[in-house]
Parts: structure tokens; sequence; C-alpha cells
């Protein structure tokens, strides 16, 4: 019987024969991969979910292909929880094992955060779509955190000149952040929705849904008035790099969407 490293050794490694063309690959791997993952939350406990992974890295014009099952390979050997610095161990394992000079991961999941409605206090699971995403360039790993927080807005126009009511929508605000320190993610989602015109909730009864409406009503916002009030609260956070700010509303008395996007980076301002 044959040994596994003897077949090896006799299978050809075409991947990595010599490529003529001399065109180097910014990006080469595998996308839309699912894999649980083990997530910390602010109250101490643990969220159990699946993320979908996205890894690539650059191929040099000499190799004709990059080795895809050792993508596989470094996700089923990580079976720890997920932080920042967890995930840049993973960027540099990735870029190490495939022998390549830059690297790129996403991983994309839901996180739930059980919230209390607003007057009765029922409880339910609100969930928000969240984002890790890194690159490695010689040896020195980044990561950014994506959050999307989804809010209500009232339309200040529309309360201006309307005798009976104001139109109103559900909105995505999109923040994206780089980290000098630790930041938890419900601290991110509570910022966004300390400014919306109203936070959403899960389960509301019928008191709950007479003070959304009149909170709405009473704090319009505008998707420029949105980035702008976010950008106030993270501005002075020295545990933020670098942000950006994204609002999308999802017009209710139009079949497009209103949206407003800034960024900033502290490190080079």
């Amino acid at each position: 019987m044959n040994k596994p490293g003897k077949l090896t050794a006799e299978i050809p490694d075409i991947q990595n024969s010599q490529d003529n063309r001399h065109i180097p690959i910014d990006k080469v791997g595998i996308k839309d991969i699912k894999h649980p993952i083990v997530v910390c939350d602010r109250s101490g406990g643990e969220q159990h979910t699946v993320a979908n992974f996205s890894m690539y890295v650059s191929l040099p014009h000499n190799f004709k292909g990059t080795h895809m099952s050792r993508f596989v390979e470094i996700l089923n050997n990580h079976e720890y929880e997920i932080t920042v610095d967890s995930f840049k161990t993973m960027i540099r394992e990735m870029t190490e094992n495939l022998d390549a000079e830059a690297g790129h991961i996403k991983m994309t999941f839901p996180y739930f955060i059980n919230k209390a409605a607003p007057v009765s206090g029922v409880k339910s699971l609100m969930d928000y779509e969240v984002s890790f995403i890194g690159e490695i360039k010689n040896g020195n790993p980044a990561v950014l955190v994506r959050i999307v927080v989804p809010v209500t807005t009232l339309c200040p126009c529309s309360k201006n000149i309307s005798e009976r009511g104001a139109h109103n929508q559900r909105s995505h605000i999109t923040v994206c952040v780089r980290m000098r320190s630790f930041i938890w993610i419900e601290e991110l989602i509570d910022i966004v929705e300390k400014v919306a015109s109203c936070e959403l909730y899960g389960l509301l009864k019928r008191p709950d849904e007479k003070y959304v409406t009149e909170r709405a009503y009473d704090n319009p916002k505008f998707v420029e008035d949105i980035v702008r009030d976010v950008a106030i609260q993270l501005n002075p956070d020295e545990r933020i790099a670098a942000y950006t700010v994204e609002s999308e509303n999802f017009e209710s008395i139009h079949n497009h969407s209103a949206y407003a996007m800034l960024s900033f980076d502290k490190d080079n301002n």
C-alpha cells in the first residue's frame, strides 16, 4: 500500500508550476464559504453563529495558480472565538501558508442583541449584519469592523410641508471603523441608533408603537443629518483611528433610495 506522503510526492503540483505570461493577479482564492464561529458579546456571553468568508491572496506573475484547499484548512484549524487579534493571526497564517505577499479576508455574520421595547419592556432579538475585513501587506495586518444598523428615519421636508403627518422609512446606516484599541460591537450600534429618528425593535406592543411613531416624528433626519451626527460621535473617540459612515433611506414615496457617505482618517488629518 502506498503511503500518503509518497502519493503526494508522485502527484504533480500544477498550481505551483511556472507561468510564462508574466501577469500578476491581485486577488485569487475562495468566495462565499460558510463556517461556524464564536463571538464574545458585551454581556460576557458568547454567540455561536455562522459567518460567510471570502479569502484571497495575491499571486506573483511566475506562478500558475494558488492552492485553494489551504484556505479551507486554515478555516478548519481555527475553532477559537473570533476577535480582531485572532482575525489578524488568521490573515498572517493565510499569507504564510500560501507564500503570498498580500492577503484579504472578509467574514460577515449576523449578530444579535436582546432589546427591550421602549414602553412595555417586552424583550426580543434584533439582528445586525457585522463584517470583519482584514488585509495584510508586507507583513502588516489591518482590520476593519463594519456594522449595518437598520433604523427608522423621518423626512424633515415632508414634515415641514404636510398638514397631516410625514413620510418615514426604514434605513440602513453602515459604519466601518479602523480601531486603535478595543471597542464592543454594541457600542458602535448604540452610537448609530441614538442619532436615528428612532431605533428599531423586533417586537412592539401598541404603547411601544405609539412611542416609536411619535419619537420619529419629533426627530426628523435627512441622510445628510445621519452621517454628520454619527461623525460627531466618532470624532472624539480616541479608540477609533478612521471611519466611513453611509446612510441609505429606502424611500417610502419614491422608487429609489436616498444616500449619503462620508469618511475621515484621523491619522492622516
